[in-house]
Order: C-alpha cells, then structure tokens, then sequence
C-alpha cells in the first residue's frame, strides 16, 4: 500500500453516494498517492462532473488527474487505464447484479478480478473502517512457492489496511475435512488432520508475527467460512487472493474470490501472485 504511487478510482455519476472515492480519500491520505478518476462511458459527457469532483478534492490537498473513456467493455476500460497511468490499486464500487443476466453473464467486477494485474479494492458498504476488524483469508495448507508468495502479500498488505485504518487483523484458514477415500488411512482421521494443519498454523503465525487470539481455524470450504467469521467478526474489509482464470472452466466456474464477493457485507481486497500480474501484465502487451 505505502509503495503506491497511484489510484485509479472507477467513478459512477448515477450514484451519488461515491463508496469508491470515499476509501480512495482514505488511502491517498496516507500513501500521498494520486487520484486518477475514471469514468467508464462513451456516450455521455462528463467532463463537468469529472472537473467539478477534481476540483473539490485538489481544494482539499489532493493530487488528482481524470479521465473518461471507453474500450470496448467496463473491465477493459478499467485495466486499459491502468496500465496507462501506471496505477497499483484500482478502488471500484460494486453495483449486484440482476439474477437473471448473472446467470447468463459473468459479472463485470469477476472480469475485473480476473483479468486487472494489479490489486482491486471492490467497495460495498459505507460503513466507516476506523478501529473495525480486518480479515485476511489464507490457506496455510498450500506450501507452494507461488502461495507463500502470495500469502507474504495478503498479510503484508492487511497489516497495512489496518494501520491505515486503526484496525484489527484477524486471519482465517481453512483446513479440509476427512478425506474418507483417501488410501492412507492416517489421513481419514480428522484429529490427525487437524494436528498437522495446526502445526502449520503455528509456524505461520510466528513467521508473520501474529498473536494466537489473531488466527482463526476453522474445517470446511473456504467460500463458506470466509462471509461466517466476516460477520462474527463484524469485518470492515476482507483481503483475499485469486489466481486469475480464463478459458471456458474460468468462464462458468467462479473462483473463491469471486463467490466470496458476493456474499460477504464487507469492502473486498483482492490480490494475485506476483508472477500471475506478470504474465496478465504480458498478456495486455501483446
């Protein structure tokens, strides 16, 4: 977060209650880093709006540069502009969709989850952040070099969250349940399951420095635990992490990230592995 040097905010002249200008202020108080507001439309003129917004935010100390624009789909737009200003978080606030049309289309803010090679900060509640509870999903059972990785980024950055918001950092894993087909009958043991995965836990939380009270474990799927202990921790924000998917599985299957979106009532931080921002990062050059 501190390292950003700018912020895209996908602004919404429709609505006027502005969610994703709202946590911009908040972070760009901090980091000093720059707005760039983007309007994604290519019919309406909304130069006065975007001059007017700029204006007010400069007045307040704001560094802020704006833009309208339109390439070929919302998403798109979004990352075009992006990786044209060189932004390192893009802040968006989310509008749910129809049922029918979901059903029929992938939601808009999963493109962007997918596809944007930089972290996505979806906005959905106007709730105030200020000494709530931050919750960072991880999956301590993978001990994959692109996990670690990964799970370094999510921490570092719900700490960061955190203290820009004089929160406090809650952590959840979830740990599998008996695998009853298993050919190793150790493994069916749900006490043994439990040992080992608590022992990796423990080792996680004296790698990043955490107190006991901060790790949750919990058994079961994680799309179902992440929105449960958001809400019996009454979580402001939920940081999470997603492997970006394309092709027809991507297209019909929604990842943890994506169906944790829907359903948690918290503002949703959205990481990727460094090496998948690299390769999407790639993909947009060609």
């Amino acid at each position: 977060m501190q390292a950003i040097r700018t912020i895209l905010v996908v602004m919404t002249p429709s609505q006027p209650e502005e969610l994703a200008l709202k946590r911009a202020k908040l972070i760009a108080g901090v980091t000093q880093s720059r707005l760039h507001l983007l309007v994604c439309d290519k019919r309406g003129e909304h130069g006065k709006y975007l001059a007017d917004t700029a204006q007010a935010l400069k007045e307040d100390g704001y560094d802020v540069t704006t833009q309208q624009a339109w390439h070929e789909s919302f998403h798109e737009t979004i990352i075009q502009a992006q990786q044209a200003e060189s932004c390192g978080l893009v802040i968006k606030q989310h509008f749910p969709e129809n049922p029918l049309k979901r059903a029929l289309l992938t939601p808009e803010d999963w493109k962007l989850l997918r596809y944007c090679p930089c972290p996505v900060l979806i906005a959905k509640t106007n709730r105030p952040w200020t000494e709530g509870s931050i919750l960072v999903a991880v999956d301590v059972g993978n001990s994959s070099a692109e996990h670690k990785s990964l799970h370094a980024s999510l921490i570092s950055n719900a700490y960061e969250v955190a203290a820009i918001a004089k929160a406090t950092l809650h952590v959840l894993t979830a740990h599998p349940s008996p695998m009853l087909s298993a050919s190793d009958p150790t493994f069916q043991l749900r006490e043994t399951i439990e040992a080992r995965y608590r022992e990796q836990c423990a080792q996680f939380v004296k790698e990043f420095e955490l107190d006991d009270e901060q790790m949750h474990i919990k058994e079961g799927p994680a799309d179902v635990l992440i929105p449960k202990m958001a809400k019996e921790l009454d979580a402001v924000v939920t940081v999470i992490g997603t492997v970006a998917r394309t092709g027809l599985s991507g297209a019909l299957i929604g990842n943890t990230a994506e169906v944790v979106l829907d359903a948690v009532e918290t503002d949703v931080l959205v990481l990727k592995p460094q090496d998948v921002m690299t390769h999407l990062e790639t993909q947009l050059e060609r």
